[in-house]
C-alpha cells in the first residue's frame, strides 16, 4: 500500500494546508469466471492490496479540486447540477462523475479537495476505474456525515456512474468486489440477483500472483461489445426452443442441438462451462484443495483462448509461460483480456525463482517485460 504519510504530504504540497481524513479503495481480480456477469452467471472476485489512497478535505467553497500523483492532470468543477463528460478531464471524470450522480439521487455535497495516490498499474484490467469511483463516493459520503453507508447501494451506485456519466457498459461485478471485498476472502456474486457469499481463501503455501503482460488493453472495449452482441444471438436461438432467461441458464446439449453457426457455439459453451467452473471452485477453495483450483483456472483459460477468443498472443505467452514452471498451479487471464494482466497460483518458497524463469520466457517470446505483484487479499473500500 502507498504510504499514508506520503500523501498526505503530498497533498499539503498541492492545496496548501493538511488533509482531514485519509480512505483506501483495493483493485481487484477475478480469480475466476470471466465475460460471464453481463450473461447471468457466478463470478469469483476478491479486492486486492494494491489500490488507490485519497487524501482529502472538504473545501471553503463549492468547488471540486481532483489531482492525483499518477498523472498531471489537475481536475476542477463546481458542484452544481448539469456536469457533464468532457473528454479533456481525462481521469477526473470518474470524480466529477460521481458528484454529478449524488445530485442526480438528490445528495447536496460541498466542494472537496482530493489528492489520490495509487500503485495500480495503468490500463491493465486491475478496475482502478472501479476504485477511484467507489473510493471518492464512499468519503465524499462519509465526510459528509453519512452512517452505516449500504456498500451494496454504493456498488450499484458507482456503477450507475459508470454506465450513465462514463457511458460504459458495464457489469457491477468490480464495483461489488472493491466495495464489499473482505480479507482472505472471495466473493462468490450472483451477478442476476446480487445474491452473495464468501469463500475462505487460505492460500497455504502458495502465493496468488498478478502477473502484468504490460500491453495495453487496445481491443478490449470493440471486443467487448462484440462477445456482448454473439452471446445474446446465441441466447436468442435457444429461446426459440427454451425459456432461458440468460445464456448461463441454458443447457450444453440444447446448444449443440440448436446453434449451427460454430462461433456462436463456441460463445455459449465457454459461457455454461465458464459458470460452472465458478461453482467448482467455490467448492473446492472451500474444501482446501489447492490442485484442483489451479487445474480450474488452466481450463478457464484455455475456454478464454479457443472458445471465447480474448486472450491474445502477449496473455497466452504469459500465460502458458507460468502454467509450464514447476511451481505453479494454475494461471489464467482475468480480466477482459487482449492484454492486461493474468493471475497464477505460486509456491511462496520458489517465488522469486518463477518471477525470474517466467519473466526471461516471456520476454523471449514477446520482446516485453512483465511486472509480477504478489498480492494479499483485502477489504473493501475503507478509511484509514
Amino acid at each position: 500500500m502507498i504510504d499514508k504519510a506520503l500523501v498526505g504530504t503530498s497533498f499539503k504540497k498541492a492545496f496548501g494546508y493538511p488533509p482531514t481524513q485519509f480512505f483506501f479503495s483495493p483493485g481487484r481480480v477475478n480469480l475466476i469466471g470471466e465475460h460471464i456477469d453481463y450473461n447471468g452467471g457466478f463470478v469469483f472476485p476478491a479486492a486486492i492490496s494494491l489500490g488507490i489512497i485519497a487524501a482529502a478535505a472538504k473545501s471553503t467553497d463549492n468547488v471540486v479540486r481532483v489531482k492525483s500523483a499518477n498523472t498531471k492532470e489537475e481536475v476542477t468543477f463546481q458542484v452544481e447540477e448539469g456536469l457533464e463528460y468532457l473528454a479533456a478531464d481525462g481521469w477526473g471524470n470518474y470524480p466529477k462523475g460521481v458528484f454529478a450522480m449524488l445530485l442526480t439521487e438528490g445528495f447536496s455535497p460541498s466542494g472537496f479537495d482530493i489528492y489520490y495516490n495509487g500503485d495500480l498499474p495503468d490500463g491493465a484490467g486491475l478496475s482502478s476505474s472501479a476504485a477511484i469511483e467507489v473510493l471518492t463516493a464512499y468519503l465524499v459520503l462519509t465526510m459528509e456525515g453519512e452512517e452505516n453507508i449500504d456498500k451494496v447501494w454504493l456498488a450499484k451506485f458507482c456503477q450507475r456512474v459508470e454506465n450513465n456519466f462514463i457511458k460504459v457498459n458495464c457489469g457491477i461485478m468490480d464495483q461489488f468486489s472493491v466495495t464489499l471485498g473482505l480479507e482472505k476472502k472471495a466473493i462468490l456474486l450472483d451477478c442476476q440477483t446480487l445474491d452473495y457469499k464468501y469463500s475462505q481463501l487460505n492460500l497455504g503455501e502458495y502465493t496468488l500472483v498478478v502477473m502484468n503482460t504490460n500491453k495495453r488493453r487496445e481491443l478490449a472495449e470493440s471486443k467487448y461489445n462484440e462477445r456482448r452482441g454473439e452471446c445474446d444471438k446465441a441466447l436468442a436461438v435457444l429461446k426459440q426452443y427454451f425459456l432461458y432467461k440468460d445464456l448461463c441458464s441454458a443447457e450444453m446439449d440444447a446448444v449443440y442441438t440448436h446453434i449451427k453457426n460454430p462461433t456462436l457455439m463456441k460463445r455459449a459453451r465457454h459461457v455454461i462451462s465458464e459458470n460452472q467452473r465458478v461453482l467448482e471452485a467455490f467448492k473446492v477453495l472451500n474444501e482446501g484443495n489447492l490442485l484442483e483450483f489451479g487445474a480450474l483456472l488452466n481450463d478457464s483459460h484455455q475456454s478464454l483462448r479457443s472458445d471465447y477468443e480474448v486472450t491474445g498472443f502477449e496473455l497466452d505467452s504469459l500465460v502458458y509461460a507460468a502454467q509450464q514452471h514447476a511451481a505453479c498451479l494454475g494461471a489464467r487471464m482475468t480480466g477482459a483480456g487482449f492484454g492486461g494482466c493474468a493471475i497464477a497460483l505460486v509456491l511462496t518458497s520458489d517465488l522469486e525463482r518463477f518471477k525470474k524463469d517466467v519473466g526471461a520466457s516471456y520476454k523471449q517470446l514477446s520482446n516485453l517485460k512483465a511486472d509480477f505483484y504478489d498480492v494479499n487479499i483485502s477489504n473493501g473500500v475503507h478509511e484509514i
